[in-house]
């Protein structure tokens, strides 16, 4: 292996309009509006998903998940998720923390911030203290502040397999 840690950073961007409800992290939050996507659009997911994939250059997710197959549609994005971390190029590698930032005006995330946290662990096969998760607004300011669009920022740190396992905590 030609390094012994590999970090990979993923983005996500949806617009929304009205609706009753939206996916995060792999948890329904409801709200008054609902996200403009092809798959559930989950913006957590789909940028933990190119965090993933860029840590080992393995493309990105509007590569192996286009928005022109109709197979999408309506997708659950855990299934993207399960996807990626069976592909041959994460084999070799195992995921040691990532840290998450959801950038939304509306809905206020802080009650949903620990179910969103043991989801993505869930799904990841983590312990729930190596990831990392937090809430923010963009204080009133473009169309994410303006309640047009909701975003997400992750942040993944993977290593060879061939290291010892860390301890459980």
């Amino acid at each position: 292996m030609d390094a012994e840690f590999r970090t990979g950073i993923g983005y996500d961007i949806h617009r929304l309009e009205a609706g009753a409800g939206i996916v995060l992290a792999g948890v329904t939050v409801p709200c008054a509006y609902r996200l403009i996507a092809h798959s559930d659009g989950d913006v957590v997911l789909h940028a933990l998903c190119d965090a993933l994939l860029g840590a080992v250059g393995g493309g990105d997710i509007g590569e192996l998940f286009p928005d022109s197959d109709p197979r999408h549609a309506g997708r659950d994005s855990s299934e993207l998720i399960r996807e990626v971390l069976a592909l041959p190029l994460l084999k070799p590698w195992r995921l040691c923390n990532l840290d998450i930032n959801i950038i939304a005006q509306e809905p206020r995330l802080t009650a949903y911030k620990p179910q969103m946290r043991e989801r993505i662990a869930e799904l990841l096969h983590l312990p729930i203290s190596r990831v990392g998760l937090k809430a923010r607004t963009n204080e009133g300011l473009d169309a994410v502040g303006e309640c047009r669009a909701i975003q997400a920022q992750v942040v993944v740190l993977l290593h060879p397999l061939r290291m010892q396992p860390w301890p459980k905590s």
